[in-house]
């Protein structure tokens, strides 16, 4: 189990080379009546999304030979590899899939990496991300099943404890598990802290139900950055340690947050970025009077003309 010690000895190894992301404190009234909100906002770390900091973390803490790095994505894993890589001097290999969003295409190519395109979805990138792998040695970075990805990932919550420490309740999304993972086992327990997941990638709620982690069909507007089949089993052990439960939001719900917090705060999230907000925004998750919420928006790599309305 990932223990509070090694989520900050992670903290410490990459705080210079990540943003300490800010924070806006809504009050009561602002965003729901009788409801303080406190948003975190991720999608101003490096790369656009909280997945720089494993990234960080696992290149920082592991030896890299010189055949480099190597990992399959729906993008922002891939993107916070490539430049990572870069950063550390290091060389990187990504794979995607298909429904890759192109914007996160662009910003991955950006950064200097061999990217390979190929396959419907993350699974397919994976495996062959893994057959190339055997072939060069190069090291490989599990996007969200690797201890030091989700250490680096849980240092995301030292900094929202810091500071926003009165929090009751923490929403945070769920893709492959690393995200939940790692802020789950930060808080364990002294912070309430609840999963969401869209419908078409129900990768944990499935677990939960479940009792074990399973392979679901995924789909639907967030599939690119939540849609791996299996919720990975260090993120499961998390969240049945700590996490108090899971909730699902519709792609409809999704889309509206993401229009809300433009129009109303002028924020650009991409889908899976906006999923944790959704449960808030559409009422799936109702919270008690003065129940104080966080909420992590954790990326923003999208094509800004999507959410705004305006054409790039």
């Amino acid at each position: 189990m990932l223990t509070q010690k090694y989520i900050l000895s992670a903290h410490s190894r990459i705080q210079q080379y990540v943003r300490r992301t800010p924070t806006i404190a809504l009050p009561e009234g602002d965003l729901l009546p009788n409801t303080p909100v406190v948003l975190k906002l991720e999608q101003l770390q490096h790369t656009a999304s909280f997945k720089a900091r494993g990234a960080f973390n696992a290149m920082l803490s592991m030896d890299v030979p010189k055949s480099g790095v190597i990992a399959a994505s729906g993008g922002n894993h891939g993107a916070a590899v490539a430049y990572v890589a870069r950063q550390l001097g290091h060389r990187a290999e990504i794979f995607v899939p298909e429904i890759i969003a192109p914007a996160k295409l662009a910003r991955l190519e950006s950064y200097g990496a061999a990217v390979h395109v190929g396959g419907r979805e993350f699974a397919d990138a994976l495996a062959a991300c893994q057959s190339r792998q055997q072939e060069t040695g190069a090291l490989l970075l599990h996007a969200y099943d690797q201890v030091e990805i989700l250490a680096g990932q849980g240092t995301v919550a030292v900094e929202f404890e810091d500071q926003a420490p009165n929090l009751d309740t923490v929403l945070v999304a769920v893709g492959g598990g690393g995200l939940i993972g790692g802020i789950a086992s930060w808080y364990q327990g002294r912070t309430r802290v609840i999963a969401v997941e869209s419908t078409g990638t129900p990768t944990l709620y499935t677990a939960w139900e479940k009792g074990e982690p399973a392979e679901v069909q995924v789909s639907g507007l967030a599939a690119d950055a939540l849609g791996a089949r299996r919720v990975g089993d260090l993120g499961f052990a998390a969240a049945q340690a700590y996490v108090d439960h899971c909730l699902l939001v519709s792609d409809e719900q999704i889309g509206a947050a993401q229009q809300q917090m433009w129009e109303q705060f002028r924020l650009v999230l991409e889908p899976g970025g906006a999923t944790a907000i959704a449960a808030l925004t559409s009422g799936v998750y109702e919270p008690a009077d003065g129940e104080t919420v966080g909420v992590l928006l954790c990326g923003g790599n999208t094509d800004p003309s999507t959410v705004t309305g305006n054409s790039p």
